[in-house]
């Protein structure tokens, strides 16, 4: 360590003695595709899916398979090197510089950098909230020591909830602004008192500060729609989520297999928790009591006879692989620096330079690289051919460490839970979103659902598809970045087997293939046997196959299957038996996702998640989803951040809006009050109908502002009044109709004019007002 430095007066003097020592543990993602099937064998678009056993799975070992080629470290992972473009910060965000801090704060500072806080700045959304004062100095980094501790504090034990109080007890007395600074930001944002413990979710039944505030409508029941519903309501927001599907979870989907005696939960979308500190759904697997499972490295591959890879082959082509991709980044950031905005397809630059330096010429070890590209496609959901050589493994700075693990029972465990006491309405496909500054109008399965403000977290391939219609259209900006993003593609075979016949020492294995174009084509195999209750082996497909795959039949898609897997184990001396049922997924064709997760395409950058995640309509509509995550993308820990992310931006609005309304309501009162003496003389009184002409103008064109009076029992004051601009020949003409009906069915029908109160009005009402009062002094 270096000599100490302090980033406080003394770091040590901002905390109290404390002999706490929290904890560091949690999990995340993977990919995202979802559908499902009927047995034995079949494809699925969405379904019902049947709850999944809670109990503990067995593993099923019988006639373990003999042990395979060298272990092989291979995860599905995009980060190959870490070299970045353009931003220094990065390796602040990953590398702690902490020296002269105590062992407690060092660990508490680890812990923030796991969730991405930066080890010595603020973040933008702390900037945003004003935390401090002033940015930089001795307040920030005393800022820094208090956040950190209450964050530390409250992981070590994520079954509570941290109360202020709590957060209080170990900080010195004149640090209490800091304090209540650093802790509603972390609640406010989700970084602490999140999840599914008791004492969290009855605290969140109601609004934490007692305020009761807007309405909310979610678009999509999937992890990113539930989370931020969760805390919406947490915050004293009123909610209701829309879903076109018969179930929530959107593409983590959990079907239960069965059949011949055995039992099994296949994951057929997102499935791997890819990186356990800092993830937040590592935290609700510790909530739920819930053993995560670490999916052992050990990957043998074999090839297309069956025969296992020559381990010396295997180890020099990972490592030509991996240096392909090394020479990619040094050539990347030459090109960006005497070219700005160039790119090309990674697929075309790692072919240029296995040319050129004769990597891979052999048979087997063009078969070996195409195992990896495979793979790479399969971190992407997407072809080389559509990759970014520029951006596509943006994210890589934030890759959360620790293991890669499964959750017993399939991750519709967690979905089941987060759904739990949600409003949420199945079987409503929203068609259009509508905002202005009267709020939102979403409408679904032929209702109409109004708010104040609206959560869209449907795929990025929903948006590409224009599935949902917005009035008015998204700016250019996000539709520009809708259509740069790649949202790519994978698919899987699962498959339920009345034992497991390929042994319970590893987790994956991979097969080659002589044919490039279909590398991706069941390269990978995933054991859930140990976490899904049963023997189950599911096959992926990536790249190129993946899109040829869902123009299979089920069955063929299986026999394929089973032929692979013959191939590998039969001269082991070992059968391979039929499955007692399979599923092949159709994520592709799905009309709630037309994909599996997103990309950096060509001509893309992470920039564009950053604005697919920008709000419109002044705050109206928001928008969540592993698409507008740019540190975390197609991942489900990505979702939920994201969820959390909205919720705090929504909040942020809603209290600015409310404190412009209240800047408002003396003004508004002073409207009304004009209002009222103005209409003490109108031009025109018919019916419950005023109507109040421009006093400089005769032409029957001119603008002339009309007002109902409405009276009722159940109105709050005497009557109502509602305002709407139309032109003085209108007027007339609706003094000549017989009664107020007849007159309300001809300003909506055939005027197209909607009545607003006071406020609503338009600019150019306010004119038509400022020239009326001119003309008759109040």
């Amino acid at each position: 360590m270096e000599p100490p430095q302090d980033t406080s007066e003394n770091p040590n003097d901002v905390l109290s003695d404390d002999d706490s020592s929290p904890e560091n543990t949690n999990p995340d993602d993977q990919e995202i595709p979802s559908t499902t099937l009927d047995p034995p064998i079949s494809d699925t678009q969405d379904e019902s899916s049947d709850p999944v056993p809670d109990e503990q799975p067995q593993n099923t070992n019988s006639n373990p398979a003999e042990p395979g080629p060298p272990a092989r470290k291979r995860r599905r992972r995009k980060r190959f090197f870490t070299e970045l473009i353009a931003n220094p910060s990065f390796s602040k965000n990953r590398r702690p510089r902490i020296s002269g801090l105590a062992r407690e704060m060092d660990t508490e500072a680890l812990i923030a950098i796991s969730v991405g806080f930066p080890v010595d700045s603020l973040t933008e959304e702390e900037i945003e909230a004003n935390v401090v004062s002033r940015i930089g100095g001795q307040e920030q980094a005393n800022y820094i020591v208090v956040r950190n501790h209450i964050l530390a504090r409250w992981r070590s034990n994520v079954s509570v909830w941290l109360t202020r109080e709590h957060a209080l007890e170990s900080i010195r007395a004149e640090h209490k602004n800091l304090v209540n600074a650093a802790y509603n930001f972390l609640l406010e944002h989700g970084y602490i008192n999140f999840g599914l413990a008791p004492a969290v979710k009855e605290a969140k039944l109601k609004s934490f500060d007692g305020v009761e505030r807007a309405n909310v409508v979610i678009v999509g029941a999937g992890l990113s729609g539930l989370v931020a519903a969760r805390q919406l309501v947490s915050m004293g927001f009123k909610v209701v989520i829309l879903e076109g599907r018969t179930r929530p979870g959107g593409r983590v989907k959990t079907r239960k297999m069965k059949g011949d005696g055995v039992v099994a939960a296949a994951d057929l979308g997102g499935s791997v928790l890819t990186g356990i500190n800092g993830n937040p759904l590592g935290v609700l697997a510790r909530q739920m009591g819930l053993p995560l499972h670490k999916v052992r490295d050990i990957c043998p591959l074999y090839l297309p006879d069956g025969k296992a890879v020559d381990a010396d082959v295997d180890s020099r082509i990972e490592v030509s692989f991996n240096k392909l991709l090394d020479r990619v980044c040094k050539l990347r950031h030459s090109m960006i620096e005497e070219v700005k905005s160039v790119d090309v397809p990674l697929g075309t630059a790692l072919e240029a330079f296995r040319s050129v330096y004769k990597v891979a010429e052999d048979s087997q070890e063009s078969m070996l690289l195409n195992w990896h590209l495979a793979n790479l496609e399969y971190a992407n959901a997407s072809l080389m051919a559509n990759l970014s050589m520029a951006y596509w493994d943006q994210d890589d700075p934030y890759e959360m460490g620790g293991d890669h693990c499964f959750i017993p029972g399939g991750n519709e465990r967690f979905v089941r839970a987060l759904a739990e006491d949600l409003p949420i309405f199945y079987g409503r496909t929203v068609q259009s979103i509508r905002y202005g500054i009267d709020g939102v109008r979403v409408y679904a399965a032929g209702q109409e659902f109004c708010g104040d403000m609206a959560l869209c977290t449907v795929p990025l391939g929903v948006l590409k598809k224009g599935s949902i219609e917005f009035v008015p259209e998204l700016p250019q900006r996000k539709k520009d970045a809708i259509q740069r993003l790649g949202f790519g593609l994978l698919n899987k075979v699962a498959m339920l087997f009345p034992y497991n016949f390929w042994g319970g020492e590893i987790d994956t294995f991979g097969h080659l293939t002589e044919d490039p174009s279909m590398r991706g084509e069941f390269f990978l195999f995933y054991s859930y046997s140990s976490v899904s209750g049963g023997p189950l082996l599911v096959a992926l497909v990536a790249g190129d196959a993946a899109i040829k795959f869902e123009l299979m039949s089920p069955v063929e898609s299986v026999k394929r299957v089973l032929n692979i897997l013959r191939g590998i184990f039969h001269p082991k001396g070992i059968v391979v038996p039929d499955p007692v049922q399979a599923v092949c997924t159709r994520w592709g064709k799905d009309r709630f996702t037309y994909g599996s997760y997103s990309h950096v395409a060509i001509g893309s950058s992470g920039d564009d998640y950053d604005i697919l995640a920008e709000s419109v309509g002044d705050g109206r509509v928001f928008f969540a989803g592993e698409a507008t995550n740019k540190q975390y993308p197609a991942t489900m820990h990505g979702a939920f951040l994201s969820g959390m992310r909205e919720a705090a931006n929504m909040l942020r609005v809603a209290r600015r809006r409310s404190l412009v309304l209240s800047d408002k309501v003396n003004n508004d009162l002073e409207k009304c009050d004009t209002l009222d003496k103005l209409f003490e003389n109108p031009d025109l009184t018919f019916g419950s109908f005023s109507a109040l002409f421009d006093p400089y103008s005769s032409d029957v064109g001119s603008h002339a502002l009309v007002r109902v009076k409405f009276h009722g029992d159940k109105l709050t004051s005497s009557h109502l009044c509602l305002y709407g601009l139309i032109t003085k020949k209108q007027a007339i003409q609706l003094s000549e109709m017989n009664g107020d009906g007849d007159r309300m069915n001809s300003l909506h029908r055939d005027f197209g004019v909607k009545l607003v109160g006071g406020k609503g009005l338009s600019n150019v009402a306010e004119l038509l007002i400022s020239r009326i009062k001119a003309a008759k002094p109040t």
